[in-house]
């Protein structure tokens, strides 16, 4: 499997003193990491393995640990994601009606895979399971933006309409 394209870490002084504070805050609460974690992810937007480091010493536990618990949960992100971020819906409903292909087309126009960024952090993109809106089947979003009975030619459209 390739290595999926992630941009340098760039992390601020003010975002580490920020997590030092969320850390303090939590460290002598017995299930400290998931809020930790929640926190963590707000200040710097995904939790990359600097972040991951911060948090475990912190709070003492291994990277293992810490690593363990972000790639278990789906809410926790590796990854950077970019100003919009798409999501296309696979759910059933929606990939018997063509959101396979309609995937397939954003990754070939922004040149990433699901779960990357492009390098200049404006798009991102992920694949998701159904979010309940069948009714509108294929269905996908850019950030609360819900576009819904799509074909693979309305893709250039959306991107066009976020700047691409």
């Amino acid at each position: 499997m390739a290595e999926k394209k992630v941009p340098a870490f760039q992390g601020t002084k003010e975002q580490e003193a920020q997590l030092k504070e969320v850390i303090a805050k939590h460290k002598d609460s017995k299930g400290a990491l998931i809020p930790v974690l929640h926190e963590a992810q707000e200040i710097y937007g995904y939790l990359p393995v600097e972040v991951q480091t911060m948090i475990a010493e912190g709070l003492g536990l291994s990277l293992a640990d810490v690593y363990g618990v972000v790639t278990f949960y789906a809410q926790f992100s590796l990854y950077p994601k970019g100003q919009y971020r798409i999501a296309v819906c696979l759910g059933t409903a929606c990939y018997v009606k063509g959101s396979g292909d309609i995937l397939d087309k954003f990754k070939e126009r922004l040149g990433i895979d699901v779960g990357e960024c492009t390098e200049d952090g404006k798009f991102s993109l992920d694949a998701t399971r159904c979010i309940g809106a069948c009714g509108l089947a294929p269905v996908l979003t850019v950030n609360d933006d819900v576009y819904g009975r799509l074909t693979v030619d309305d893709v250039d459209g959306i991107l066009e309409k976020y700047g691409f």
